[in-house]
């Protein structure tokens, strides 16, 4: 887990400012950086206008400690001017650490497992032996019922096709072409509820 630090930088102050004529016009800007040069002449600025913001930099810390202490919440140009010190955030370790190992052994190809990791064993197939044994003894023409009615569900019975030929022998290709195909049994829909009107409210 990275730990949040928050450190404070006495070189640095940021400077919050709601004129625009500092960010649009040159002689405004010159009269702002004019109160601070006032107390460090090598200080520096970095202007943010989408954030309202300037980042002024002193190369003193006792020298931006005593403009931050002066200038904090002074009028500058009918707007009031707000003086923080900076502050620079360290998030961990400065490096770009890997990925934790948690779960690398779920990625393909997979790596090694973790220790104490054991496969899981499949569970034994279920086989109704009953049911292949009345299956199997099945003839054509008869049925078996698997499950059997009650007041609320329907009976399931399995029902073994009939050869349409007559007979079990395969027929040759010359009794192929001399006798015509059976037709198709034709599949019956099963019909539509009356259809009763509604009262309409």
């Amino acid at each position: 887990m990275h730990i949040k630090t928050t450190k404070c930088n006495r070189f640095c102050l940021v400077a919050s400012v709601t004129n625009q004529e500092v960010f649009n016009r040159p002689e405004a800007q010159a009269s702002f950086e004019a109160l601070f040069r006032s107390f460090d002449p090598e200080v520096q600025f970095q202007y943010f206008k989408s954030f309202r913001r300037v980042r002024i930099s002193f190369s003193d810390a006792l020298a931006a400690a005593e403009a931050r202490l002066r200038l904090h919440k002074t009028d500058f140009n009918g707007k009031e001017m707000r003086l923080y010190f900076a502050q620079s955030v360290h998030i961990g370790s400065p490096r770009l650490e890997p990925p934790k190992p948690d779960k690398q052994f779920l990625i393909s190809p997979p790596a090694s497992p973790p220790v104490g990791w054991e496969q899981s064993q499949d569970a034994t197939p279920v086989i109704n032996y009953d049911l292949l044994c009345a299956i199997s003894k099945l003839g054509p023409g008869e049925k078996y019922e698997l499950h059997t009615a009650t007041p609320t569900t329907p009976s399931v019975v399995v029902h073994v096709c009939e050869d349409e030929r007559g007979d079990s022998s395969a027929p040759d290709d010359s009794d192929q072409d001399d006798k015509p195909r059976p037709a198709r049994p034709k599949i019956i829909q099963t019909r539509r509820p009356d259809y009763t009107p509604g009262v309409e409210q």
